[in-house]
């Protein structure tokens, strides 16, 4: 089982910028709310730069959440999910990194 996502989690995408949830479910997890797929996603400070022009990071869309634990009817996420970074024009650009998680609560 891995570790649920919380608001506490260090999330990047693969080029440095910073991913921030905003928790729908009231659950906590050591302390900080979880976030669950449903929940919405920005990226900041991404430097993908493409020919020369910027062409950032902005959302993620989860496509792999836990398929075993939910919260507020929405599947939790756990360091083993799977999230797309992607651009303003809905560009794939990579998968997210979890950095660090909490471990005393997990999920699957």
């Amino acid at each position: 089982m891995a570790g649920l996502l919380t608001v506490a989690s260090v999330l990047m995408c693969p080029h440095g910028g910073t991913v921030k949830g905003v928790p729908t479910a009231k659950v906590k997890a050591d302390g900080a709310q979880i976030l669950t797929a449903d929940d919405i996603f920005s990226i900041a400070g991404c430097a993908l730069n493409i020919s020369g022009a910027p062409h950032p990071c902005v959302t993620v869309e989860w496509v792999k959440p836990a398929v075993q634990s939910s919260a507020s009817s929405s599947a939790t996420l756990t360091e083993e999910s799977v999230g797309l970074c992607k651009a303003v024009d809905e560009a794939v650009q990579g998968t997210v990194m979890v950095q660090f998680t909490q471990s005393r609560v997990s999920g699957r």
